[in-house]
């Protein structure tokens, strides 16, 4: 989801998080969600756990929405997502202009949640009071779910109007964060681990991938290499490597991969920090290999590879909530309805390249592209799956202390 230049350590860069930009096509947007920072450096307070709002007292009583919903009388759906997250840019023939034409219901869309918790700051004094903040569908990371649960600011979805929500892969069906999928649905899957740049990593090393993090912190690749800035999507892996579980693991085995991390920093192997700017690192060659995002990185080409690592990659999936405030309310549900048919849920994929989560979509894929039919990474194989795990659930405030922790060290 980003669009900087990398840079050497000595310089803050307005970076996006997870799933943020494409590179290619997202250089020079500004109104970052927070400040990637290279290894070292302090980061602006905006992007510190201090400022998200888990750290925050809950508000004792969540009021009633001051507006009722007016999916009867107003045929609208307004849906925020991450940057580059749907065929937006196609065309005819989008998936969603395809949903305006058959149901009738325009949908304002827009790409602007860059980090669930600076979206939730932003949104989050409306949502106390009871009122508007524009938009009937926001797409929010699994942590982003969970806090919007727990203070109340998630709407329980109408399951009689998402009959489709039957077909949710069986793996994201009840999860920690949302047991039973009451309040969400996901949007799209997918994987954390090694993306690289092949020519540049077969030249310098002699390696075609990279499968271990021995390989990943090798000498001829100091200083070429970056970690993400989301707390989970560097630690889980990193944990794991370190022959711990990163589904459940104890706060001295987090502290003990954390001293790992201080170690290679301080060494001088981690170039930066970022967000999704690792995209244009890899592209430009400022970096050989990063620890990123499947569908990102494969969408890049075929000059780019990715890998999970021999001792485990993460899965993840971001999922659509509808906010208590919303005002239509029953127009999301049939749009997220929409996206759950199989046909829709393949062609949508063929474009995003992430982790398909509706049943039935990888037979659909054979219409849409044969060519994708069987990509793993869009249809993950068992022995796939079996590579990766998902970050322990955590307390909110058990949560708050590891990324204080984690920033720390990587300069915030």
């Amino acid at each position: 989801m980003d669009k900087n230049n990398p840079i050497d350590l000595t310089r803050h860069v307005p970076a996006f998080s997870r799933r943020t930009l494409l590179a290619t096509s997202g250089l020079g947007v500004a109104g970052a969600a927070l400040a990637a920072c290279g290894a070292g450096e302090s980061a602006p307070a905006a992007s510190t756990p201090a400022a998200t709002a888990a750290g925050s007292a809950m508000p004792e009583a969540v009021p009633s929405p001051s507006q009722s919903d007016l999916s009867d009388t107003e045929k609208v759906v307004q849906f925020s997502n991450w940057p580059q997250y749907l065929d937006e840019d196609e065309g005819e023939g989008t998936t969603m202009q395809d949903f305006i034409d058959e149901s009738g219901i325009d949908v304002i869309y827009t790409d602007d949640i860059n980090d669930s918790n600076e979206f939730f700051a932003k949104v989050r004094t409306n949502l106390e009071q009871g009122r508007s903040i524009d938009r009937d569908i926001v797409v929010l990371t699994e942590e982003g779910v969970e806090l919007w649960i727990a203070y109340g600011f998630a709407a329980k979805l109408n399951k009689e109007l998402i009959p489709n929500a039957a077909n949710l892969i069986p793996a994201l069906q009840n999860v920690p964060f949302d047991p039973g999928r009451e309040y969400s649905l996901p949007w799209q899957s997918g994987f954390t681990g090694f993306g690289y740049n092949t020519k540049l990593l077969e030249r310098e090393t002699g390696l075609k991938e990279i499968t271990s993090f021995e390989q990943f912190f090798d000498p001829k690749l100091k200083g070429r290499v970056t970690i993400l800035v989301e707390m989970m999507d560097t630690m889980g892996p990193m944990l794991n490597w370190q022959g711990y579980d990163m589904s459940d693991f104890t706060p001295e085995q987090f502290d003990a991969t954390l001293a790992v991390l201080q170690q290679k920093i301080d060494e001088g192997f981690i170039r930066q920090v970022t967000g999704n700017d690792y995209l244009a690192a890899l592209e430009s060659g400022d970096a050989i290999a990063s620890i990123g995002w499947s569908g990102d990185v494969l969408a890049l080409g075929g000059k780019f590879g990715f890998s999970l690592p021999e001792t485990g990659g993460m899965i993840w999936a971001d999922n659509m909530v509808i906010p208590s405030v919303a005002t239509h309310k029953a127009n999301a549900e049939r749009l997220m309805n929409y996206y759950y048919d199989p046909m829709v849920a393949a062609r949508l994929a063929a474009w995003v390249q992430y982790v398909c989560p509706v049943e039935g979509a990888r037979e659909a894929m054979a219409e849409v592209d044969p060519d994708l039919v069987d990509d793993p990474w869009i249809f993950p194989t068992p022995e796939l799956l079996a590579q990766a795990q998902e970050f322990m659930t955590l307390d909110l405030q058990v949560r708050e202390q590891y990324v204080r922790d984690f920033f720390r060290v990587i300069g915030g």
